[in-house]
C-alpha cells in the first residue's frame, strides 16, 4: 500500500459507523423518558453535532487548495489549450442534459403513481434570501477580489481564477523554472491530507448521523409517505439508470465497475449533505480509483458540485406536482414543460445560495402561481431526502467526469477497470 492508498476495509467502517450512529441515538431519542434530560442534550451538542461538524469542517478545510492545486496543475500540463474549451462544453452540456433528464423522470413517475397532495393544514413559510439569479450567478464566476473569492468559497469564482492562473502557468512555464511541478507537489500533499481526514471518516459519519437523529428521530414519513417513497424511487431510479444508460451509451464504460469503485464517494455524500464537502473525496476517487486524468476530474468535479443538481431537480419536479395536488391544481403539459426549463436553468443560478435547493423550488412555485406556504411540507422530510440528493449528485459528478475524460482520450482504462 502506497502512501496515496485508501484506508483499509474504509467502506466497511463507515457503514459500521452509520448503523452505529443511527442506533446510539436512537436509544437516546426514544428513551428520553429513562435518560437524564442534561446528558442527552450534552451527547447531542457535544458528541454528535460537535463531532459532525468537526468532521465536515475539516473536509471543508481542505476543498478550496485541493480544487486550485488540482486544477492549475491540471492546467498547466496540457499540451493543447484548445482542449480545455473542449472540456468545458462538454461539461456543462452534459450536466445540463443529465438535469433535463431527472426533472423529466420526476413528472412522469409523478404521473405514473398520481402524486396526491396533502389534506392537513399548510403552515407559513419563509423563503431564504439570497441571490438567485443567472446574472447574479454570471457575475460570481468573475470575482473582483481573488482573496475574497477564496474567503467566501465562492466555487464559481475559484474555478476561474484556477484556470487563469493555470493558462498562464502553462504559457510561461519555461521562464518560471518549471513552476508547474512545484504545483504538482502541492496538489499531492493536500490529497495526503484528504487520506489522513478519511481514516477518522467512521468517527465523523458515526456523529453526523447522530445529530440527525437526535434532532428528528426515525420518523420521515406520516402524511407524507407516498412523496417520500416516491422520491426515493426516482432518486435510484435515476442514479442506477440513467447513470448506467450514459456510462454505456456515451463511454462504454461498465457501470458496475464504476458504482463499485463509487461507494464510498456516495457514502460520504449521504452522510455530509454537502456535495462541496465531498469534493476531496469524489477528486481523490476519480483520478486514482475511475483513471481520470487530473486534467478532466480537476475541472468536472468542482464545477459539477456548484451547477450539477439532478438530485435537486427531482425534489423540485415532484415537490411541483404534490403541492399543486394539495392546493387542488392541476398542472397543463406546458406547465410540465415549463417546470423542466426552470430546473435546467436554475440549476445554474443558484450555485452559491444557502439552501438552494429551497430557493429554486420557490422561484418555479411562484412562476406557476402556486403556494410558497406549501414549502414547509416539503422541509418537514427535507433531511434525510437531502442526504439522499446528495448521493445522487456526486455519482453523476463522476459519470460525467468519465465520459468527458473517454471522448477527450484521457482515461486510463486499465485503471477503471482494474479490481
Amino acid at each position: 500500500m502506497n502512501a496515496l492508498s485508501a484506508p483499509k476495509n474504509l467502506t466497511r467502517n463507515v457503514l459500521i459507523g452509520m448503523a452505529a450512529g443511527v442506533l446510539v441515538a436512537s436509544v437516546f431519542y426514544y428513551t428520553s423518558g429513562f435518560i437524564s434530560e442534561n446528558i442527552s442534550l450534552v451527547v447531542e451538542k457535544y458528541v454528535f453535532n460537535l463531532g459532525g461538524q468537526i468532521f465536515k469542517n475539516l473536509l471543508m478545510l481542505v476543498v478550496v487548495p485541493l480544487v486550485f492545486f488540482s486544477l492549475v496543475s491540471g492546467i498547466s500540463s496540457l499540451s493543447n489549450m484548445v482542449k480545455l474549451g473542449s472540456i468545458a462544453t462538454k461539461t456543462i452540456g452534459l450536466y445540463l442534459f443529465t438535469t433535463a433528464i431527472a426533472v423529466s423522470l420526476a413528472l412522469f413517475f409523478g404521473w405514473v403513481f398520481n402524486l396526491s397532495g396533502f389534506e392537513g393544514t399548510v403552515d407559513a413559510y419563509v423563503p431564504p434570501s439570497g441571490d438567485s439569479s443567472l446574472y447574479g450567478t454570471v457575475l460570481r464566476i468573475f470575482p473582483n477580489n481573488i482573496f475574497g473569492a477564496f474567503i467566501e468559497n465562492n466555487m464559481l469564482g475559484i474555478v476561474f481564477i484556477s484556470i487563469l492562473f493555470g493558462i498562464a502557468l502553462n504559457l510561461t512555464d519555461d521562464l518560471t523554472d518549471g513552476l508547474s511541478k512545484s504545483f504538482e507537489r502541492l496538489n499531492t500533499v493536500f490529497l495526503k491530507i484528504v487520506l489522513l481526514i478519511m481514516s477518522f471518516a467512521p468517527i465523523g459519519v458515526f456523529c453526523l448521523m447522530g445529530s440527525y437523529v437526535m434532532a428528528k428521530g426515525l420518523n420521515i414519513f406520516g402524511d407524507l409517505a407516498q412523496y417520500v417513497l416516491l422520491l426515493i424511487f426516482v432518486l435510484a431510479f435515476h442514479s442506477l439508470f440513467t447513470y448506467s444508460l450514459i456510462l454505456k451509451s456515451f463511454a462504454n464504460l461498465s457501470p458496475i465497475v464504476f458504482y463499485r469503485k463509487m461507494r464510498n464517494v456516495a457514502l460520504f455524500a449521504f452522510s455530509t449533505s454537502s456535495s462541496a464537502a465531498t469534493i476531496p473525496v469524489t477528486l481523490k476517487t476519480v483520478t486514482d480509483d475511475l483513471g481520470v486524468k487530473k486534467d478532466v476530474s480537476s475541472f468536472v468535479v468542482p464545477v459539477g458540485a456548484t451547477i450539477n443538481m439532478d438530485g435537486t431537480a427531482i425534489m423540485q419536479g415532484l415537490a411541483t406536482m404534490f403541492i399543486a395536488s394539495t392546493v387542488g391544481i392541476d398542472l397543463s403539459l406546458v406547465q410540465y414543460g415549463q417546470i423542466v426549463l426552470l430546473a435546467i436553468v436554475t440549476s445554474i443560478g443558484t450555485a452559491a445560495v444557502p439552501s438552494a435547493g429551497t430557493v429554486t423550488l420557490a422561484l418555479i412555485l411562484g412562476s406557476l402561481g402556486l403556494p410558497l406556504d406549501a414549502i414547509g411540507l416539503i422541509l418537514a422530510v427535507d433531511r434525510i431526502l437531502d442526504m439522499m440528493r446528495t448521493a445522487v449528485n456526486v455519482c453523476g459528478d463522476a459519470a460525467v467526469s468519465c465520459i468527458v475524460a473517454k471522448s477527450e482520450n484521457e482515461l486510463d482504462l486499465s485503471i477503471f477497470n482494474s479490481k
